[in-house]
This record gives C-alpha cells, sequence and structure tokens, in this order.
C-alpha cells in the first residue's frame, strides 16, 4: 500500500503538467453541460445527452488517460526504475489506478447532477459509472503496459477508444450492431444507466461485465509480465 500511495501522489503532481491527460477528465463533462442546456428538443427522450456521453465517457477518458500515463512512463523508464524497486502489478495498478478512477468519477459526478435525477437514482448512477470506469482502466493499462512507447500506445488506444466509446451510441440505431455491442462493458453500462429509474438485477449483465473485466485484467497482467522480463 505505501508503493501504491507513493504512485498515487506523483500522479496528482504530474498531472499538472500534462494537459493530454487533465483534458480527459473534464471534456465529456463540459459537453454533457452545454448540450443539455443548449439544446432543448421536445422529441428528445429525457436525459438523452446525460446518457449518451457517459457511455461515451466511460469508453473514453478512463482508457485514454491511463495508457497515456503508463506508457510514457515507460518511455522515460519511470516504470523500470519501479520494477526494480519491487514494486508489484497490484500495488502499481492500484496507484495509477485509483488516481483516474477518482478524477473520472469527479467527472461522471458532474455528468450525473446535469441530468434530472432523484438523489437514489443520482447514487446508482455514479454506482454504475464506477463499475465502467474500472473496467475501462483496465483495458487502458493493459494497452499502456504493452506499448513501448507513447506512439505505439496511441495507436492501439485510438481504435480501441473508438470501438468502446462510439459503440453503444451506434446501438441506438442499428440493431445488428447492438446484437454485437451487448457483449461489451460500455454498451452494458448504458443499458443499466438507461434503467436507473427502476434498477433491476440482471445476471447476464453482470456475467458480461466481469467476463470483460477478467480478459482485461489478465491482458494487463501478461503485459506487465512481458516487461518484467524483458527489463529483467
Amino acid at each position: 500500500m505505501k508503493h501504491a500511495i507513493a504512485i498515487f501522489q506523483k500522479q496528482l503532481k504530474d498531472t499538472v503538467k500534462n494537459k493530454a491527460v487533465l483534458i480527459q477528465f473534464i471534456m465529456f463533462p463540459i459537453m454533457t453541460l452545454i448540450m443539455n442546456n443548449a439544446i432543448q428538443i421536445n422529441e428528445l427522450p429525457e436525459n438523452f445527452f446525460v446518457l449518451l456521453f457517459a457511455s461515451m465517457y466511460i469508453g473514453m477518458a478512463p482508457l485514454t488517460a491511463i495508457s497515456a500515463i503508463i506508457a510514457e512512463e515507460k518511455e522515460q523508464n519511470t516504470l523500470r526504475v519501479l520494477l526494480m524497486s519491487n514494486v508489484k502489478p497490484a500495488a502499481y495498478l492500484i496507484g495509477v489506478g485509483s488516481y483516474v478512477w477518482l478524477s473520472c468519477l469527479l467527472g461522471s459526478t458532474v455528468i450525473c447532477f446535469a441530468g434530472s435525477y432523484t438523489a437514489k437514482e443520482r447514487f446508482f448512477f455514479l454506482l454504475i459509472m464506477s463499475v465502467g470506469i474500472l473496467a475501462s482502466l483496465l483495458l487502458g493499462a493493459a494497452i499502456g503496459t504493452f506499448s513501448k512507447t507513447q506512439m505505439m500506445a496511441t495507436s492501439l488506444m485510438v481504435p480501441t477508444m473508438i470501438f468502446f466509446s462510439f459503440l453503444p451510441m451506434l446501438s441506438l440505431f442499428n440493431d445488428t450492431i447492438a446484437k454485437v455491442a451487448k457483449y461489451t462493458y460500455s454498451e452494458q453500462i448504458r443499458l443499466a444507466l438507461s434503467g436507473i429509474s427502476d434498477p433491476q438485477s440482471s445476471g447476464e449483465k453482470t456475467l458480461i461485465l466481469m467476463a470483460n473485466m477478467l480478459l482485461f485484467a489478465g491482458l494487463f497482467l501478461a503485459a506487465y509480465k512481458k516487461t518484467l522480463s524483458a527489463d529483467a
């Protein structure tokens, strides 16, 4: 835990310098506020822009931020120093991940309060978002750890980000895409948020989310071990 706390504190200090990471946390919350207040169309469902940008935020911000952070540390040999200091994968992921998770949860709170929800609905909204952020973090960590440079991380991250962030939106308009999208964590988060007024437990949703998270965690561990063996 000492290692995790030290890494967390390091990321807080680095955020001020890294504007590319900082903008990921605030872009979609600001867009939600602008679109939700500027566009008033009677035919739009209630909280349309809130739900749309929330699912896109899940698929984009955590993944982009953590993959950029890890890739940058690898390129600058900071990660190698941590490995030589006997920092375990769990400690490193908790340190970096908790920083990104909390930052994204703050952005999610802004998105949540842009919508017209009750106090109970806001609680479930943020609970669902926190699970989605965690899943996205694991995937972003795997990409960042696997990549040797920031350029390589960007080339892998961009198509992955587009796939998971835009798939929920496209599933609204195409049934074929919806059949594929339902197996992704970002679409399950959108579906859960859409039913926030009447939350119901679903074994299928839980299974899909858990399968996604276990897959991403496995990819991160494999990438971390590969990095460890390469630097040994």
